[in-house]
């Protein structure tokens, strides 16, 4: 059994994408595993500068320089017992992972695994299903090795990468590969359940993720943190059952988490933008027969955006925001990638007349 899986796309492929995290302990491997993984040495050494690789990384090195900062999370809850991954990010006891891997926990506590085999206790401080990212603190007096960050944004395709974490429970598990592509847009159900996110300029790897990597390390040749491991592709079999790793697997990129870290752990939540609408894919059909995909609002938040600017219920819309090609999770996207403040423009057509309208996107309510 595995946690927040789920087809989030259904191309003609048949490729489905799910989340890597929270593998159940009824899988049999998931908390008997957990025992079984390397330790490396250096305990005291703090992930930093290794020599840049020219084609591939020394793992090996890697691995001895950033293992100490990876943990292994243990979460209860009434379905049974799951883990996943994260890594230190402050010598106090921060760990930043997947919010899918907490988000079934009973209460805000949950169990981690240093990587030395010390098991702590360590609280829910900040969770943002947006991105999909969370921020716990362990409860240690002593410090912890933090993983240092990478600037996601000076990766290059075919660029040589690390991925850490504890794939089906298996700890302190090291896979290699490279930047397979930058700047994906995958769109993933959040891991409160409440819908679909998008995952915005995802960094793309080969390196193999399996289900437990969820909420662990992406590193480069130096290791230093360029990505969360959070999602892979799968082709079903004929039974429905996805396969483990294809070699396509998706992270968050540094330079979208890294900011999001620092507002879970200073106030526990992120406001992102909002529209106010909820939509559903429909085909529209313009007067040269040409057909499009449009998306029809379903509901229109009171005193949202969209409402402020004239839309309703029942509209289609046919463009919104610049984007070329309309998609079921164009406004998800939109909603992650632009601030509160920022103006759509918006084409929607009403009983057969076209219109278009400007709306301001303003900061979500949180609870």
């Amino acid at each position: 059994m595995t946690g927040a899986p789920g087809s989030t796309t259904r191309p003609t492929t048949r490729q489905v994408l799910v989340f890597t995290g929270v593998v159940c302990a009824l899988v049999g491997i998931g908390v008997a595993a957990g025992a079984v993984g390397s330790r490396a040495g250096d305990r005291g050494t703090t992930a930093a500068a290794l020599p840049a690789g020219t084609g591939t990384c020394d793992a090996a090195q890697v691995a001895r320089h950033v293992l100490p900062s990876m943990v292994t999370i243990r979460v209860g809850s009434a379905s049974g017992e799951g883990s996943g991954s994260g890594e230190v990010i402050d010598a106090s006891g921060i760990v930043l992972t997947n919010d899918h891997v907490i988000a079934a926990a009973d209460g805000d506590t949950v169990s981690l695994e240093l990587d030395d085999g010390t098991e702590l206790s360590a609280t829910i401080i900040g969770r943002d299903p947006r991105t999909d990212l969370a921020v716990l603190r362990a409860e240690t007096d002593r410090a912890l090795t933090p993983l240092g960050w990478g600037d996601s944004d000076d990766l290059v395709v075919g660029e040589p990468v690390v991925a850490l974490g504890a794939p089906l429970g298996l700890t302190g598990t090291v896979t290699t590969g490279i930047v397979s592509a930058l700047g994906r847009s995958v769109p993933v159900p959040t891991g409160d359940g409440s819908g679909t996110t998008v995952l915005t300029g995802a960094v793309q790897t080969d390196a193999a993720i399996n289900p437990g990597n969820s909420g662990g390390a992406l590193v480069d040749c130096r290791g230093r943190l360029v990505g969360i491991n959070t999602a892979i592709a799968t082709v079903p079999s004929a039974s429905g059952v996805s396969s483990g790793s294809v070699g396509i697997g998706f992270a968050v990129p540094a330079a979208v988490a890294r900011p999001i870290a620092a507002a879970l752990r200073a106030d526990g939540r992120v406001a992102h933008p909002t529209l106010g609408v909820r939509t559903v894919p429909v085909v529209v059909r313009h007067r040269d027969d040409a057909t499009a995909v449009g998306l029809q609002l379903t509901a229109v938040a009171d005193d949202g955006p969209a409402a402020v600017a004239g839309l309703r219920p029942g509209d289609v819309v046919t463009a919104i925001g610049g984007v070329d090609t309309l998609h079921p999770d164009t406004v998800a996207l939109l909603e992650a990638t632009r601030d509160a403040g920022d103006d759509l423009r918006i084409t929607v057509v009403r009983d057969g007349d076209e219109h278009v309208v400007t709306a301001t996107l303003v900061a979500a309510a949180t609870s």
